[in-house]
């Protein structure tokens, strides 16, 4: 203890003995050095996030420079960045789980943005959700995951049927369109869907273990009417409808949704997130 202090001690002295105008100039270059440091990336996320969604509400899309300053900022983010590896718990299972557990690690939220990262282990399933209202980044960190999407079909003839009810016992049914469904494997551009378009139902399978780092804008809010709503997907020919005018060969491209309440097939376990902490200015 002793030796650390004659050296703080020494380095004091010898600090003050230097001429004024070194002092000056070694604090000036100290300071230059200290501005132009980056914030950690996570850190830069979160500023960013902070002007993009500053008006945000529901139905808001941030105007095309801003969802490309935040697009590129998220297409900047490692695993690293977070505080995450493969290794990690998160993304293996064991064999007294029924269902592949997902994890999710909360990074921040307010009533205008949230942040945070779902693990996937292998077969893990986000099933299929919404985002009523809400404008969605998602940046796959590492792993191959599935992503099928979708969006409500709003563009048909008015007499072409787009909601059927199977049984007086069962909740109706609304038509939508497959606008996704392939796999992606990072690393890879982060995708965006819209309030009214882009893929805003969705649905992840992890083909590999993986990460997907989630910005919402904004968040979900039962009280402002974004309830994150379950679905059930039907093949369009599974059911007959009369009077839908849809080409034989786009059929396929089409499916039924109806609104689920259980909720069996998954199991998401809420962690703290253990990266790089955000500092609110």
């Amino acid at each position: 203890m002793g030796i650390e202090r004659t050296l703080a001690d020494r380095k004091g002295r010898d600090f003050c003995e230097l001429p004024r105008e070194t002092i000056t100039s070694s604090t000036s270059r100290r300071s230059r050095r200290r501005q132009r440091r980056k914030p950690p990336p996570v850190q830069m996320l979160f500023e960013t996030c902070k002007v993009v969604f500053a008006p945000a509400g529901t139905g808001f899309v941030p105007p095309p420079q801003d969802i490309d300053m935040l697009r590129s900022v998220l297409d900047g983010i490692t695993p690293e960045d977070v505080g995450l590896r493969p290794d990690m718990p998160y993304f293996r299972t064991s064999a007294t789980q029924r269902v592949p557990r997902i994890t999710y690690l909360h990074i921040y939220e307010c009533d205008k943005f949230s942040m945070g990262i779902f693990c996937l282990p292998p077969s893990g399933v986000i099933p299929l959700h919404n985002h009523p209202g809400m404008t969605v980044f998602s940046k796959l960190l590492f792993g191959t995951m599935h992503i099928k999407s979708y969006d409500w079909v709003v563009d048909l003839p008015p007499e072409s049927p787009t909601t059927i009810k199977p049984s007086e016992s069962q909740p109706e049914m609304r038509l939508a369109k497959v606008k996704v469904d392939a796999d992606f494997t990072a690393p890879c551009n982060p995708s965006i869907l819209y309030p009214e378009d882009g893929g805003n139902l969705h649905c992840f399978t992890a083909v590999t273990a993986c990460a997907v780092l989630d910005v919402l804008g904004p968040p979900y809010s039962d009280a402002e009417g974004r309830h994150c709503t379950y679905y059930h997907n039907f093949p369009f020919s599974n059911f007959s409808v009369d009077g839908i005018s849809i080409q034989e060969e786009e059929k396929n491209s089409y499916e039924w949704l109806q609104e689920r309440d259980e909720l069996e097939d998954i199991e998401v376990k809420g962690k703290m997130y253990n990266g790089p902490k955000i500092v609110e200015s």
